[in-house]
């Protein structure tokens, strides 16, 4: 995302969510919000402990990642004042951290962005790890 100004890329890192969509071997969307981690190169986000109906391991974006690699992920702000409206939607690939270093390093910025966590045993939960191909953006994040 060599496209986007330092600023820009610190306003993206400062979001609390972003919306991840990925497709599966139809072609079917699959879109919902997400924790995340960007690190002004790639974008993180875990398999949490958040209440989930199935294995993390099974659940439909990693059944559609595992199937189908490119997603989108748009990280947007909104307000009343639609002159301070932003998006920056991201074109990339997408595939999953089990372990080692880029692992830790992921997760320990993330347990220091969202506090809760860090009471969570997410050690051996797997990361998504986004890695832009194509960026687009409209309006101005950093003001």
């Amino acid at each position: 995302m060599a496209d986007l100004s330092e600023s820009e890329k610190q306003a993206l890192a400062l979001m609390r969510v972003a919306h991840l969509a990925t497709a599966d071997p139809q072609s079917v969307p699959h879109l919902i919000p997400i924790c995340f981690h960007y690190d002004g190169h790639r974008f993180y986000s875990i398999l949490d402990q958040k209440p989930k109906r199935t294995a993390v391991t099974n659940l439909k974006r990693v059944r559609n990642i595992l199937s189908n690699p490119n997603v989108a992920l748009v990280i947007d702000h909104w307000q009343e004042d639609w002159q301070g409206l932003w998006y920056v939607l991201v074109n990339g690939t997408a595939d999953l951290l089990y372990e080692g270093e880029e692992h830790h390093q992921a997760l320990n910025s993330l347990r220091q962005k969202y506090p809760q966590y860090r009471t969570m045993d997410l050690d051996t939960n797997p990361i998504i790890r986004i890695t832009p191909t194509h960026t687009i953006r409209w309006g101005h994040p950093a003001g």
